[in-house]
């Protein structure tokens, strides 16, 4: 569906549109961050957060900021996206005289569930699942590949991030919408890593 299916105000459409453009700006290349993952965790905010009741205008402009910093971090120059997309989307929404920036700026500060800093909000929480769902699945099995052909590591090593953590997200998600969608992803991903890793093993 799009953007427009979803949003019916026309002052909150060309907001997000803006914040879209905005965010697009930081990122320079296309890659396991790049910006078609903030695409796609814009349409899960927006299908789960219409099935959850959530404030679908902050929950675009959250998925649409949330890894504007993710570039700066890749690079090694922060530490902490989320901390630091936060702060420019506070800067960003704030210039804007937007009445909600504390909704959106807690989704992006607590999306990263690494940091163990729990959402608090039906925004943040979806938020957290969308971008996690994003990690399972198809798309999932494709970004974990990426992410080890950008950093020259091996298949043995993404079986492991498989493993460690891919294969646990289904059991950190927050809305029930997001559970039922994480259990059909994971069993596409676990099937997959069963298989890659027979035959890694050498199984023919």
């Amino acid at each position: 569906m799009r953007l427009e299916d979803y949003i019916k105000s026309r002052e909150s459409l060309a907001l997000i549109r803006e914040a879209e453009n905005f965010a697009r700006g930081f990122f320079e290349r296309e890659g396991t961050h790049g910006f078609s993952h903030v695409k796609r965790v814009l349409n899960l905010c927006m299908h789960i957060g219409k099935q959850e009741g959530a404030d679908l205008e902050v929950l675009a402009l959250a998925a649409l900021l949330h890894d504007v910093a993710r570039p700066l971090e890749s690079k090694g120059i922060i530490e902490d996206h989320a901390r630091e997309g936060a702060r420019i989307a506070r800067e960003f929404l704030e210039k804007r005289g937007y009445p909600k920036v504390g909704e959106v700026v807690h989704a992006i500060e607590t999306h990263r569930f690494s940091k163990k800093k729990p959402p608090k909000t039906l925004e943040a929480k979806i938020l957290s699942d969308a971008d996690k769902l994003d990690a399972i699945g198809a798309i999932g099995v494709a970004r974990v590949f990426m992410y080890s052909g950008e950093h020259g590591r091996s298949m043995e090593y993404s079986l492991k991030h498989f493993e460690e953590k891919i294969l646990k997200l289904k059991d950190l998600m927050h809305t029930e919408t997001a559970r039922k969608m994480a259990l059909e992803r994971h069993r596409f991903t676990a099937k997959f890593v069963e298989r890659i890793r027979r035959e890694i093993e050498g199984e023919i």
